[in-house]
């Protein structure tokens, strides 16, 4: 299964899901479902809850509980664990064995998202205009988003461009990735991530506007030096990639001596946007 983990939001409450690119379908973390629909607040209820469920439809013979999948997604410890998942056809039938008032506005919601991504699939420019209401809705400011968003098409031409030179999804691509990333901030991906307090969030998504400038400008530069040199080997890519990150990180160099302030920071999104919120508040008193 070629698979990519993301993240829904149903009445604010975050459910994990898988895209199986192959078979063009979702699957659902059971567990995320079932506290959204029993309004459990924490993840021990909501997995009680569907051990016994589960127990119960299995006694009862219910094919969903002896067919659902089980996937590795991302625990709160930001760890990866198998859990129990369901395709939408399958949650559709577990909803109608959990009493609950929001089973009929959460089966509207999984027909939204179902047929969100076959829209996107034919026409990609959905998918980043439903990224920019992601972001506002979690707080993000245009501004941010707007750089974020260049950065998602900036990245997409540079792996377009290594998978023209034949290099691998997986190890090549993030051996690349951390190698560029090295080059201008100083920093390991690991170690930028560490420095930030991220565990399995997404790197880019934390960063500052000036870090994403920075970081696309590295990473265009990689693609184009690459178009220009065409690098034959993985380890010739890996030269490039060490090319394209300097440049950036020349950048940096001069901005940080003219400002006197570094640019690669301990600042993330979560931080950031709880200090807006405790700000908003402090205004509405």
């Amino acid at each position: 299964m070629t698979k990519k983990n993301e993240i829904k939001i149903f009445e604010e409450k975050k459910v994990r899901t898988v895209w199986d690119i192959e078979q063009e379908k979702w699957y659902f973390s059971i567990i995320d479902v079932v506290a959204v629909l029993t309004d459990q607040s924490g993840y021990q209820g909501a997995r009680n809850y569907w051990k016994v469920l589960k127990h119960r439809l299995a006694k009862e013979g219910n094919e969903t509980v002896t067919t659902c999948n089980r996937l590795k997604l991302a625990a709160e410890d930001g760890k990866l664990r198998f859990t129990d998942v369901a395709d939408t056809e399958q949650l559709f039938r577990l909803i109608q064995s959990i009493p609950s008032p929001k089973a009929e506005p959460f089966k509207l919601w999984l027909a939204k998202v179902a047929n969100e991504r076959l829209d996107e699939m034919q026409d990609p420019e959905l998918s980043i205009d439903r990224a920019l209401e992601q972001y506002l809705h979690l707080g993000y400011s245009e501004n941010w988003i707007n750089q974020r968003l260049k950065s998602i098409e900036i990245r997409k031409e540079l792996t377009n461009e290594w998978r023209k030179r034949g290099l691998k999804e997986g190890v090549q691509f993030a051996t690349l990735t951390d190698i560029i990333t090295k080059a201008w901030s100083d920093n390991t991906t690991k170690e930028y991530k560490i420095l930030k307090g991220l565990k399995k969030e997404n790197l880019r998504d934390n960063m500052t506007n000036t870090e994403l400038i920075l970081n696309m400008l590295a990473e265009v530069s990689t693609k184009d030096i690459s178009a220009a040199t065409n690098p034959g080997t993985f380890e010739d890519s890996k030269q490039v990639a060490k090319q394209g990150g300097n440049v950036a990180k020349v950048a940096r160099k001069e901005l940080e001596a003219r400002t006197g302030k570094k640019v690669v920071s301990s600042v993330n999104a979560k931080k950031t946007l709880q200090l807006k919120a405790t700000g908003t508040k402090k205004k509405r008193k």
